[in-house]
């Protein structure tokens, strides 16, 4: 099989590997789709907090189609459609999954869409409801809408009742998330965040995913009581929150890695992703796929995550 390797900290190549065999509570997937994170990147320089012992093949969350179980799996059949966050190996033609890891796909659903699906939609669900307590009516600020989590914050603070304030780069990334649901926009090339989320009234809860400058302004715009989420920090630099602002306006800070929940409370995603996948069966949500290139073309995938010229989700499709 074709594989996508990290040998050493920032260098990639195409290497042909033995098919694996599944370990105990293991499935072998034949990886249909495999969408690239802000996370794959750092993981492939070395700096993430999660990042494997090389050499290691990337690749965070996959969907592809059950081609052998491993001892004591006996909640999948073969050939059955699922997604599946890994973690990581997903940028290959076959992966070894956890069975108990795996959510199987509703029947209408493309294997594009399932992989750009998880994460993206998985981050907002957990930070929206279960973190920040987004209620009806509130008013929620999305930094960096036009990216993979932020249009799904769109999309579900929307369905959750709230107004959404979406900040992007540009006319061409503000029209997708005005497309996603946004009530009102913010071009982070030229507008003021502060005065302008200020001018329409404050931010009851932030939904916050570039850092830097941008973390300080949307901060500065909160109401008294808003609850921020840092997401990630896609504009490079990481913020230093100034706790006297907290203070002062009883802001609260939430902390929020959809990933950890593997390791302390799996079932929470896999909830997560069951609730998600049923309201994309009823077309309440439509994930944003950008770009998909084949596995040949892993490098320039993720050259368009990291130069950001990609909106929505990059996905790599190792059959192509």
């Amino acid at each position: 099989m074709l594989s996508f390797q990290v040998a050493e900290p920032g260098k990639t190549a195409l290497a042909e590997q033995e098919v694996p065999m599944p370990g105990a509570g293991e499935v072998l997937l034949k990886v249909a789709a495999c969408a690239l994170n802000f996370a794959d990147l750092l993981m492939i320089k070395g700096s993430y907090q999660d990042t494997p012992p090389l050499p290691f093949t990337p690749g965070m969350e996959v969907a592809g189609t059950v081609e052998a179980l491993g001892l004591g799996v006996d909640n999948l059949p073969l050939g059955a459609r699922v997604a599946c966050f890994p973690g990581r190996g997903g940028l290959a033609q076959y992966a070894c999954v956890p069975a108990s890891l795996c959510v199987p796909l509703p029947d209408p659903m493309p294997f594009d869409e399932a992989a750009a699906f998880q994460v993206a939609y998985g981050t907002s669900h957990l930070a929206l409801g279960h973190r920040a307590r987004l209620q009806p009516g509130e008013t929620l600020l999305v930094t960096g809408a036009a990216g993979g989590v932020g249009l799904t914050a769109i999309e579900i603070g929307k369905l959750m009742g709230a107004r959404v304030i979406a900040s992007a780069r540009g006319p061409e990334k503000l029209a997708i998330a005005k497309a996603a649901g946004a009530d009102h926009l913010i071009d982070s090339d030229s507008g003021d965040l502060r005065a302008e989320v200020k001018a329409l009234g404050g931010a009851d809860v932030v939904y916050e995913a570039v850092g830097g400058q941008t973390f300080t302004d949307a901060l500065r715009a909160c109401n008294p009581e808003a609850r921020m989420i840092p997401i990630g920090f896609a504009g490079g630099e990481v913020p230093q929150i100034p706790a006297n602002h907290l203070l002062v306006k009883n802001i609260t800070v939430i902390g929020l890695y959809w990933g950890g929940y593997l390791k302390f409370n799996p079932a929470a995603l896999t909830e997560s992703l069951a609730e998600l996948f049923g309201w994309y069966e009823a077309g309440k949500l439509k994930p944003h796929v950008s770009h998909r290139l084949p596995l040949t073309r892993a490098d320039e995938a993720l050259e368009l995550l990291r130069s950001r010229v990609s909106t929505g989700k990059v996905v790599v499709e190792p059959w192509a």
